[in-house]
């Protein structure tokens, strides 16, 4: 029960209060040690691909034995210690409130006629070129990435903490920021991160599973469409380069009823991803506060499902 108010309690922390910038960030720590030590490892192994599986192994591993050490400790103190310790933890890997935030920033943009604020507000959030997309291409921008960090930013990092607590969030968040580092298929990263990407795909591919009935739970109580999530997923899930994220924005297109994907240019060159809903129109205005809103309730729902139906199966044990 302690654990499972931990996670009730980091997730309204972040539902509210967000990531302050003025807080010193565990993600931001991994980020650096993932870079400060990929040389070394480079190094140690002419076989890139061995190299980066120990480096993946090391990295991911070392997250979860420190959290787990940094909380038995913290127990060992008080117990309000530990408790604070693994609310902490759990906060930090959830994003619901930033997310929000930063598509938001950037209709707010649109709303404002400024373009080229709205470019720099998407291009902190998407790994696309911005400097050319129109307004259209940056609310499919805002709109795309609200539906794929739905699944690594809110549901994956809530079922990894009901499973093991915020040593396996923190270790999770370890697998994500590796992928996200090193999980490139261009010439740098296509043997060396070949580990960190296929642990990230596994990683995500319950919760990516999960989060299409959770979404088109969301649809029911916002529009109706709830049976063009569960459609569109099926159809157009798989389309995504990604085995995971195609599935969650599948499922938005569905809900908003909106073309997404289709070309974009990544480091000067124009990838031409397949469209995802094809036989709908483009991105609207509005848009993106539909699928902030779609977002928030399905946030909502993956902790009532993941969190707190467990809750209730204890309590029926108990009477």
């Amino acid at each position: 029960m302690i654990l499972s108010l931990n996670i009730l309690f980091a997730f309204i922390m972040d539902l509210f209060g967000g990531d302050p910038p003025s807080l010193p960030h565990p993600i931001r720590w991994m980020g650096h040690a993932i870079a400060r030590w990929e040389p070394s490892f480079r190094s140690r192994d002419a076989n890139l691909t061995r190299a980066g599986l120990t480096f993946t192994v090391v990295m991911v591993g070392g997250a979860w034995c420190l959290s787990f050490m940094l909380l038995q400790a913290a127990q060992a103190f008080s117990p309000l210690c530990g408790a604070v310790i693994e609310i902490l933890m759990v906060y930090f890997c959830l994003a619901t409130r930033s997310l929000y935030d930063a598509a938001q920033a950037v209709g707010k943009a649109l709303r404002s006629n400024d373009l080229a604020s709205a470019r720099c507000r998407v291009a902190m959030i998407v790994g696309r070129e911005t400097n050319r997309l129109d307004a259209e291409g940056v609310r499919r921008a805002a709109v795309e990435t609200v539906a794929e960090n739905l699944v690594d930013g809110i549901v994956a990092p809530l079922f990894y903490a009901v499973i093991g607590g915020g040593p396996l969030a923190m270790a999770y968040k370890m697998v994500n920021t590796l992928d996200s580092m090193i999980g490139y298929k261009n010439e740098r990263y296509r043997d060396f991160g070949k580990a960190a990407a296929r642990l990230d795909d596994l990683a995500n591919w319950l919760p990516a599973r999960l989060t299409v009935p959770l979404v088109a739970l969301a649809a029911a109580f916002l529009n109706g469409r709830w049976r063009s999530a569960f459609a569109l997923a099926w159809r157009d899930g798989q389309k995504h380069t990604s085995p995971n994220a195609g599935l969650s924005e599948a499922a938005f297109a569905g809900v908003l009823a909106v073309r997404l994907g289709g070309p974009n240019r990544y480091h000067g060159v124009m990838v031409a991803k397949p469209w995802i809903g094809s036989a709908f129109g483009p991105v609207r205005a509005g848009d993106i506060t539909r699928a902030c809103d779609l977002m928030l309730l399905t946030a909502v729902l993956a902790l009532l499902v993941l969190w707190g139906l467990p809750q209730m199966a204890i309590c029926f044990d108990l009477l």
